[in-house]
């Protein structure tokens, strides 16, 4: 018993920390394509005044 459930939380730690890593990696991403994005608005918008 004691085996099982060390492995089940040796599981359950290794997922939840690779779920928190892609997460932040994602969130990253994301944030940096808006960026990138609103920057181009922002520079066609003023070519075009």
């Amino acid at each position: 018993m004691n085996d099982q459930l060390r492995t089940i939380l040796i599981i359950i730690i290794s997922v939840s920390i690779f779920g928190l890593l892609l997460f932040v990696f994602v969130k990253n991403y994301i944030k940096n394509k808006i960026h990138y994005y609103l920057e181009e608005k922002n520079k066609k918008t003023k070519e075009n005044l």
